[in-house]
Order: C-alpha cells, then structure tokens, then sequence
C-alpha cells in the first residue's frame, strides 16, 4: 500500500499567540498548488479558520484531523493558486433606513488593492465638510437620498447614480430627513485608513 502524501506540521503550541496568525498564514501563502500543512495548535482555531476563509475563500481548504486533549490538528490546504472571485454581499440585505450613520459593511481581505465601504447616514445625517484623501473616490448611491454639497455647487442624490469625488476635492454629505442615505464607496487602498461603525 503507497504512503501518502507527506506534510510539514507547524505546531504553534509554544508560539506566543499574537505571532500565531501571521506565521501561519505566512506558511499557507508560500505553498504550491495541491499542497497543505499540518497545523498542531491547544485548541481549535476557529478564529484562524474564519480569516482565512475571508482571506482565501474555496481556494483553502480545512479539514480537522484526529486530535486528542492534548492538542487540535487540522490539513490547511491550497486548492488554488488565488483567491477565488466570490459574492460578498447581498445590497438588498443591507437596505433600509440606518437607525445609526457609520460603515455597514466593509470589503475584509487584507490582500487587496482596493477599500470599499457600504456607508448608511441615518435620516437627516450628515458628513461634515471635509477636504477629502488624496485619491479619487467612486461612490454608487444605493437607496434613500440626500445632497452631496461641493465647493460650488450642490448635487442632488438619487439611487442608480455613480458620482466621482476627485481627490482632495471638498464634499458634504445630507441625508433625506426620512429616508436617510446609503451609498457605495470604493478607491484604491489607503495603508492605515480604517471605517468603523459608530453605535
């Protein structure tokens, strides 16, 4: 009977746990296609597998081996060369009025040339006046409705319209008093720029 395929083992149960990630996912990415390894860890890393899924989606596969008290095994393999093109979100899930204005929903992997932003401005919210980041912004209006005030001029805002925001350019943002604002949002990446919901 032919053994089967060998392959390395990482066991990360001495490895301080802030280091644990990344040393893994360094491991993964240098994998050929049709290769894995084998992850020894104390416990199962649900958190781990959750980011690589974001990560690499179907192009990574987990498959939990026998483990025992003692520690959790799981084959990590690379079922693909890339990332795999995926559906992310459904706009239809996120409609609505926003009872709170902030990011709804935020493109996650952390490979990407791109950020992109769902942004919801509850009824009668703004974005105050602001000089916007050196890069040109596209921004596709999902629903509700509101005005985008430039320097000049104000532009009245409609779902279906894409409206580009020229780097530095200044823009305020009103929502529609009842049905608040949501809009897509997307430009190159920006290292070290992050949205965040505000509750």
């Amino acid at each position: 009977m032919a053994d089967g395929p060998v392959f390395e083992t990482i066991d990360v149960r001495t490895v301080p746990k802030p280091e644990r990630h990344p040393l893994i996912m360094a491991a993964y990415q240098k994998l050929d296609v049709g290769s894995g390894l084998i992850l020894v860890n104390d416990h199962e890393p649900k958190n781990l597998k959750l980011e690589m899924e974001a990560e690499f989606a179907e192009a990574m596969a987990w498959e939990p081996q026998s483990s025992d008290d003692e520690d959790f095994r799981v084959l990590i393999s690379k079922r693909a060369a890339t990332p795999l093109p995926r559906v992310l979100a459904d706009v239809e899930e996120l409609n609505g009025p926003a009872e709170t204005s902030g990011s709804v929903w935020q493109l996650q992997p952390q490979s990407r040339d791109l950020d992109a932003n769902i942004i919801a401005l509850s009824p009668g919210g703004e974005i105050k006046e602001h000089m916007g980041p050196g890069l040109d912004v596209l921004i596709h209006i999902l629903d509700g409705g509101g005005t985008l005030e430039t320097e000049l001029t104000t532009i009245p805002l409609a779902p279906g319209q894409i409206v580009w925001l020229p780097r530095l350019s200044r823009r305020r943002f009103l929502a529609d008093e009842s049905q608040g604002l949501r809009y897509f949002s997307v430009h190159q990446r920006k290292q070290g720029l992050t949205i965040t919901s505000r509750h």
